[in-house]
């Protein structure tokens, strides 16, 4: 059984790159910088959430009685998947006031077109 390939340095947490590939069929090497995909980067906690969201098409309900967990737990692993894959997560529109999207913007929180979609609502 193969290793699966890490996407965060064990010391110190940096992304790595591989640099060594060889073909399993007539073991052709190939050396060189080659960047790892975005999901490579995910934790195996976070791999395994993103595979039962996918199997159970996003279902909510669903994800929750496949992993034994709350609405909320379900929404906290998805928005660490979605900032582990390097996406800002937005806040439920519905529970953050016009103020608190103007200081989330001055912050820097949020980009001008992700207030203006929150204020829109």
């Amino acid at each position: 059984m193969m290793n699966e390939i890490l996407g965060k340095c064990p010391v110190c947490g940096g992304k790595l790159r591989v640099t060594r590939m060889a073909c399993y069929n007539c073991e052709t090497k190939i050396e060189g910088e080659f960047g790892l995909d975005k999901f490579s980067y995910l934790s195996k906690e976070e791999k395994a959430f993103v595979e039962i969201f996918v199997k159970n098409r996003g279902n909510i309900k669903e994800i929750e009685k496949d992993l034994g967990v709350s609405y909320p737990t379900v929404r906290r692993l998805l928005d660490q998947a979605i900032e582990s894959l390097g996406y800002n997560v937005i806040p439920d529109a519905k529970k953050i006031s016009d103020v608190e999207v103007l200081d989330k913007l001055e912050k820097g929180e949020i980009t001008a077109e992700e207030a203006f979609k929150l204020l829109e609502r």
